[in-house]
């Protein structure tokens, strides 16, 4: 698959355009979106992503429209648990209703930026060491077990990833315990205060990029190609404010969600463990030489798979709590 420059350039000034507008949106009138404007944003961007498959099995092939789709169908469901920390983030913070959508945007676009960093360094790294594989495989398998771990034992206490960086600012940034509407600092007899807006954001962008050293490899467990890592984390990103609206309290019932998503990982671990095998080069395994004797996964089956996995666990979730109130 060959991206021409002019590609990535145009896709992410499109992406630019388009986070801009949208916080220049919510600058001007600051609010939190109805289940009705959230709905449709949402279905907006699904419907964005989707199409966009065809872009790019027009561009470059329908084997690369099954990676695409793939890939943006786990980075999707994967991001469904950041809700859950953005949730205990604003309650941690006390961040006004008004300007939670904001904060989330904000957070959202620091989180872009830092992931399309971490998959172009992942990408060289891959290049350049095929037994990188090995690792990536084994991490997800690695999580994997640590979420159900999580789940069993599930305490909101221990889904703040960013607790350190939050210490570490407030120490060295003099900051005030008040909101000022959506500002980032204020000037308070003759110093310079930073307000908790800034904070949360921060945590947001930093938090999901903890999120992305899981979510990244399982991309890259379906697609060697950078361009379609992107651009399934850019679209997955760009639905993940107004999803966050359109759920509310509804994330509280998907009580096994987490089980679901340890095993789409461990799915992928294992994927990307066998594609290792196929491109082994490590002389302590099989003297060095491919082991080619187990066949390897397709994106066609790992599809399958993600898709019927998130159908049982939603359904399951929704099924064991709807009595509750």
């Amino acid at each position: 698959m060959n991206v021409e420059l002019w590609v990535w350039i145009l896709t992410i000034g499109i992406l630019g355009i388009v986070l801009s507008l949208d916080f220049f949106l919510q600058a001007r009138r600051p609010h939190e979106p109805t289940m009705r404007e959230s709905g449709i944003q949402v279905t907006a961007y699904i419907s964005l992503a989707l199409l966009f498959t065809f872009v790019i099995g027009g561009a470059w092939g329908p084997q690369y429209a099954a990676e695409y789709i793939a890939g943006f169908v786990t980075e999707y469901s994967l991001s469904v648990d950041n809700l859950f920390v953005f949730l205990i983030i604003f309650t941690q913070f006390a961040v006004p209703r008004v300007l939670r959508s904001q904060a989330l945007l904000v957070g959202i676009a620091i989180a872009l930026v830092l992931r399309f960093i971490f998959i172009i360094l992942g990408a060289a790294f891959i290049e350049a060491f095929s037994w990188a594989f090995y690792i990536f495989g084994a991490f997800l398998i690695y999580t994997a077990i640590k979420l159900v771990v999580e789940a069993l034992h599930k305490g909101d206490d221990d889904r703040n990833e960013s607790g350190g960086l939050l210490k570490l600012l407030t120490r060295r940034l003099p900051t005030t315990d008040e909101y000022h509407q959506n500002k980032l600092s204020i000037i308070k007899n003759g110093k310079r205060l930073f307000t908790p807006f800034l904070l949360v954001m921060i945590s947001i962008g930093f938090t999901d990029l903890l999120f992305a050293l899981d979510s990244i490899p399982a991309v890259y467990g379906l697609t060697n190609e950078p361009y379609i890592v992107f651009v399934a984390n850019a679209f997955a990103l760009l639905g993940l404010r107004q999803l966050y609206f359109l759920l509310g309290g509804l994330m509280e019932r998907l009580k096994y969600l987490s089980i679901g998503l340890s095993f789409i990982l461990g799915w992928i671990g294992a994927k990307l463990i066998l594609h290792a095998m196929h491109k082994n080069e490590l002389s302590f395994i099989n003297n060095g030489e491919p082991i080619t004797l187990i066949p390897e996964i397709s994106t066609e089956l790992s599809l399958a798979v993600i898709v019927i996995t998130l159908v049982i666990t939603t359904t399951w979730s929704l099924a064991a709590t709807s009595k509750k109130p």
